[in-house]
């Protein structure tokens, strides 16, 4: 690595040459170094090739680079010059500002579909690790897998990820990484990973604040309501983000969003079909109606074996049969491989999904070249994301967990904490006081409930003289 113009002009102002301690601390400072590992572990595939032409037919599953600009490279090389690794007394350098954070910070998201029913042995552990390394975000596990967000330092991060991986089952986890900007690492390094003013995320896959970590147990790790739906039997065929344009432009492929409404609102791939689903349950329903398909038939199909040849051209004839080739995307990827394996269930035969989700078409796919339009809404606290994962214009309504534009905040339905337009009309009276006095809560004492949440009041030795006996046993 070169050494970064702005810490060497830094160094030049700030070091006298006179004592040589800080002349050897100069040198040690701008020598190159070599760059830190980093492991990345995707789950196999077994794919096939696909019926249209491919430029590239690798599908790798690369990390995302940690640094998007060269304010973050900035950072990094401060970091590493100013590391308390070293001595235990670093000699201080007058003028020179200290780092925001010894390491940068990296959002990675992960899952992996696999034969869990001893899910719950790995909650407390896992959770008492994360809260040791400081890293942040939200996990789920069950019966089927694991599915999570978090948010630390690499070396905290990769630790926690290799613990999950410590059991074989959720060895090769698929994984996507997205850059931390500077002003959130500025935060987190200034709150020491607990930022009391973080507010809440949105989202069914992974909801979670950047100031504490939640390991639920779950049903499912994605919320289908279909438990005969199993990705670890059969799961669709994965696209790269290079051949997604492919797959998408021929007219023969109808291409589905598998994401519910508050997200295709603000962005989704050029002749989608948008479903309008306000949950990911409703999506079984929606491909019933809009196939034709009857769910009893495709979950349980009678086969006779004495007319077989007879069954197969009568299928053949079946309009019902003629399914199209299906291509599917959301976020990650993880929706997908639910969505995919029921399509199968239900009789489609060529069924593809973009590896990676949208969050790696926007990573590797350039502008220019782009089919996306409009802006990714992600479920952590950048809210909405665009190309090169650069964080989006859209806001947060904590009263409904929508994205929100700056138009739809000057309407007159927008109140901070409260509603938006998507959500007025939907909230009570009632339900609107509540929000207002959580969001009173959360400005006065940067918590919800106020610092004595989750303490138990001390009795009085009053009120306990006065209660009758009767109402004392009521209460035992």
């Amino acid at each position: 690595m070169e050494p970064h113009p702005n810490a060497a002009s830094m160094l030049r102002r700030s070091i006298t040459p006179s004592p040589p301690p800080l002349l050897s601390l100069s040198t040690r400072m701008l020598s190159p170094s070599p760059p830190s590992p980093s492991s990345s572990a995707a789950a196999p595939s077994s794919e096939s090739k696909l019926p249209f032409s491919s430029r590239n037919p690798k599908s790798s599953f690369p990390h995302f680079p940690l640094f998007s600009n060269a304010h973050s490279l900035q950072s990094m090389t401060l970091s590493k010059c100013f590391s308390h690794s070293g001595p235990a007394n670093p000699i201080p350098i007058s003028g020179t500002p200290e780092p925001e954070s010894a390491h940068s910070l990296v959002v990675v998201s992960f899952y992996k579909f696999a034969d869990f029913p001893d899910h719950a042995l790995m909650r407390n552990p896992l959770k008492q690790l994360c809260e040791k390394l400081r890293v942040s975000g939200g996990i789920i596990l069950a019966p089927e897998g694991i599915n999570g967000s978090i948010c630390g330092t690499r070396e905290a991060v990769e630790e926690v990820l290799a613990f999950v991986q410590s059991d074989d089952r959720l060895k090769g986890l698929r994984r996507l990484e997205s850059p931390v900007s500077p002003e959130e690492e500025a935060i987190h390094s200034g709150q020491h990973g607990h930022s009391a003013s973080s507010p809440l995320a949105a989202g069914e896959d992974a909801p979670f604040r950047w100031d504490h970590v939640r390991v639920k147990l779950k049903k499912e790790i994605v919320t289908l309501g279909m438990p005969a739906v199993s990705p670890i039997e059969k799961v669709g065929k994965y696209v790269s983000p290079k051949e997604w344009n492919d797959l998408i432009s021929d007219p023969d492929t109808v291409v589905i969003d598998v994401r519910n409404n508050y997200e295709t609102r603000i962005g989704k791939f050029k002749g989608a079909v948008d479903p309008c689903t306000t949950s990911f349950r409703e999506f079984p329903s929606w491909v019933e109606e809009r196939f034709q398909i009857n769910r009893t038939d495709a979950e349980h199909p009678k086969v006779n074996v004495n007319n077989a040849a007879e069954d197969a051209e009568k299928e053949m004839e079946n309009p019902k049969q003629h399914l199209p080739r299906i291509a599917m995307y959301c976020t990650g990827g993880i929706r997908c491989e639910k969505a995919s394996s029921l399509l199968l269930s239900n009789g489609f035969k060529e069924v593809y999904h973009l590896e990676g989700g949208i969050l790696k078409y926007l990573e590797e796919v350039p502008e220019t070249q782009s089919l996306w339009e409009g802006e990714c809404f992600v479920f952590d606290k950048r809210v909405s994301v665009e190309h090169g994962l650069v964080q989006g214009n859209f806001k947060l309504c904590y009263g409904c967990k929508q994205p929100v534009s700056d138009v739809d905040m000057e309407a007159p339905e927008y109140e901070y904490g409260v509603s938006c337009p998507y959500c007025f009309a939907l909230k009570s009276d009632e339900e609107k006081e509540r929000a207002r006095a959580r969001q009173q809560q959360f400005e006065r004492w940067g918590i919800i409930g106020g610092p004595d949440k989750g303490r138990r009041p001390a009795a009085r030795e009053s009120d306990s003289a006065s209660r009758k006996p009767n109402q004392l046993s009521r209460s035992v």
